[in-house]
C-alpha cells in the first residue's frame, strides 16, 4: 500500500521528468493541480488499498513518458474530482481555466463508454459523444488512455465480471485508439493487460509455448547486436542497437492466422531488432551494413516507411534477413525521434505545442508535426460519419469494424501509402483512392499479378485497379465482401443515383 510519503516521492519524480522534457512548464499549476487533487478526494481509497489520488498521479506519470503538455497533465490529475470528489465544475474553471476544464468534461464523457449488449442504444451515443470529444480535442483521449493504462495494471483488484468488462472495453476500444493515435507501445500494452483476462486459457497457454522460441530469438538477436555494433562503428555510423520483444496478444493474432496456425518457425518477428540511428542518412546507411552482412530473404523485401510513413505517422525501415545460423529475424532501422513517436504517436505534436511558447521557430515545428494531419483525418472522417449515417446497427459497425478495426497498409504502384482495415479488397481500395474510381474498376492487380475483386489484401501489398475507359453501373454483389463504410456507401450512392448516365 502506498504511502503519503511514497505519493510525495512519485510526485516529485513526475515534476523532474516534466522540467527535463519541458523546461518552461508551470510547475505552480502541477503542484496546485496535486493538492486540489488530494483534497478532492479526501478518505478515499481504491480496492487495492491505495489513496485514491494515487490513480490521477500514476496517470499524470503515464502522460509524462509520453512528454504531453502542461494542461494534459492537470487534467490527468483532475479528471475524476467532479464525478468521484467533492469539486464542482466551477472550482475547475476558477483555479485552472476554461481549457482544463473542457478537458476534464471530455474524459468524463468518454470515460461512459460501455459495450454492455443489454444496452445497444447506450454504446451508440456513447460512441457518439467520444467522437465529438475528440473532434474537437484529441488530448482528451491522451488523458483517457493514461487512464484507462494504470487502470488495467491495477485490475486484479477489481471483482471477475468487472475485471472481464473492463478489459474487453480495453480490447475493443482503447487498444485500437492507441493504435489509430500512432501510440504503438500503449497499444501493445493494453492489449496485455486485457488478454489475460477476456482470454485466460489462450493467454497461458501463448506463455507456456512461446517460452522456448523467446529464448532462442535473444540469443540470435545477441550476437547479432554483437556484429552489427563492430560493423556500425567501424563505418562511423552513430547508432543505438537493441530487442523488441513481440507482445503476447500481437504474437497470439498472428499464430491464430489460418496461414500460420500455429507454427511459430513462421514469425520472425517473435523478437525484433531494432537500429536507432543519429539522422535519416544513416538509416539508409546501416540498411547497406545490414544486408552486406546477412542475406535478406527472398519475396519479403523491404518496407521503406521512412520514404512512404504510414498514415498514422510511423516511420522506420523494416526488413527481413537471414541470421546467424539461418534463423529468420526482422530488422527495424529509424531515428531516435521516429523511435518516441513509433511509441507515442500523436501525444509527441503536445511537446512540440509546449516548445512553440517557448520560441521555437515555426519551420522546425513544422518538421515534426508534419504528419499529424494525416493522423487526425480518420477522426474526422468518423465526425463526417456521424452525420450521415441514420441507421445505428449501421453506425456502430462502421465505427468498430472499419475504424476501430486492425488495420494493414498497402501501396500503390507510385508507392503511395493507403491505410485499410484488416480482410480489405481491391474495392475498398479504389473507394480509398477515389470515390469515383468505384465508377471504373474493371479488375485489380495485386503485386503484378491478377486478383479476384474480393481478394483480401495484407500489408505491403501493391495494389494496381484496372480501369475501364468509360463509366459503369457498380455491382450490387460487391457488398457482400467490402467492409470499409466509404466502399458500401460509395456503392449504394451509384445504385441510387439515378441521374447517372453509363
Amino acid at each position: 500500500m502506498l504511502s503519503g510519503t511514497d505519493m510525495e516521492e512519485k510526485f516529485n519524480e513526475l515534476k523532474l521528468r516534466l522540467k527535463e522534457y519541458n523546461p518552461s512548464v508551470d510547475l505552480r499549476s502541477i503542484d496546485k493541480a496535486w493538492e486540489f487533487c488530494k483534497i478532492a478526494h479526501t478518505g478515499q481509497n481504491r480496492l487495492t488499498g491505495d489513496p485514491y489520488a494515487s490513480h490521477p498521479l500514476f496517470s499524470a506519470l503515464i502522460l509524462s513518458e509520453w512528454k504531453v503538455d502542461t494542461d494534459s497533465i492537470v487534467a490527468a490529475f483532475l479528471h475524476d474530482t467532479i464525478e468521484d470528489g467533492g469539486a464542482k465544475r466551477e472550482d475547475i474553471v476558477k483555479d485552472f481555466g476554461e481549457d482544463v476544464a473542457a478537458l476534464v468534461d471530455g474524459v468524463t464523457k468518454v470515460s461512459d463508454i460501455r459495450l454492455k449488449q443489454e444496452k445497444k442504444d447506450e454504446t451508440l451515443e456513447n460512441l457518439r459523444k467520444l467522437l465529438l470529444v475528440m473532434a474537437k480535442d484529441l488530448r482528451v483521449v491522451l488523458v483517457k488512455l493514461a487512464d484507462r493504462l494504470h487502470n488495467m495494471r491495477t485490475l486484479y483488484a477489481l471483482p471477475e465480471d468487472k475485471q472481464k468488462l473492463i478489459a474487453r472495453e480495453t480490447l475493443e476500444i482503447y487498444a485500437p485508439l492507441a493504435e489509430r493515435l500512432g501510440i504503438g507501445e500503449v497499444k501493445g500494452q493494453l492489449e496485455d493487460l486485457a488478454f489475460r483476462y477476456v482470454y485466460p486459457q489462450e493467454y497461458e497457454k501463448i506463455l507456456k509455448d512461446s517460452e522456448t522460441y523467446y529464448e532462442k530469438s535473444e540469443e540470435v538477436i545477441k550476437k547479432m547486436k554483437k556484429q552489427l555494433g563492430r560493423i556500425l562503428k567501424k563505418n562511423n555510423v552513430q547508432a543505438k542497437i537493441h530487442a523488441r520483444k513481440k507482445h503476447y496478444y500481437s504474437l497470439w493474432k498472428k499464430l491464430e492466422r489460418k496461414e500460420i496456425q500455429w507454427d511459430f518457425t513462421q514469425i520472425h518477428d517473435i523478437v525484433a531488432l531494432r537500429i536507432i540511428t543519429k539522422d535519416v542518412s544513416d538509416c539508409y546507411l546501416a540498411l547497406g551494413i545490414v544486408h552486406k552482412l546477412y542475406k535478406p530473404i527472398p519475396h519479403l523485401g523491404v518496407s521503406d516507411f521512412i520514404a512512404q510513413p504510414k498514415p498514422n505517422g510511423y516511420q522506420s525501415i523494416h526488413t527481413k534477413v537471414f541470421g546467424p545460423e539461418g534463423k529468420p529475424v526482422e530488422v527495424q532501422i529509424r531515428t531516435q525521434k521516429m523511435h518516441e513517436q513509433a511509441d507515442y504517436g500523436f501525444a509527441a505534436h503536445w511537446a512540440y505545442s509546449e516548445a512553440k511558447k517557448s520560441g521555437v521557430k515555426d519551420e522546425k515545428l513544422e518538421k515534426g508535426v508534419i504528419s499529424d494531419k494525416k493522423k487526425i483525418e480518420w477522426a474526422r472522417e468518423l465526425i463526417r460519419w456521424q452525420e450521415q449515417i441514420t441507421d445505428k446497427d449501421e453506425f456502430k459497425k462502421a465505427v468498430k469494424f472499419d475504424a476501430l478495426a486492425h488495420r494493414i497498409y498497402v501501396f500503390t504502384p507510385k508507392g503511395d501509402v493507403y491505410d485499410l482495415p484488416a480482410d480489405a479488397t481491391p474495392i475498398d481500395f479504389a473507394f480509398a483512392v477515389h470515390t469515383d474510381l468505384g465508377r471504373y474498376i474493371k479488375g485489380a492487380k495485386v503485386d503484378g499479378k491478377i486478383v479476384a475483386l474480393d481478394h483480401k489484401l495484407k500489408s505491403g501489398d501493391i495494389v494496381q485497379i484496372l480501369k475501364n475507359k468509360k463509366a459503369k453501373p457498380t455491382n450490387r454483389d460487391w457488398l457482400g465482401f467490402v467492409v470499409t463504410h466509404s466502399a458500401k456507401r460509395g456503392i449504394w450512392k451509384y445504385l441510387n443515383d439515378k441521374k447517372n448516365n453509363y
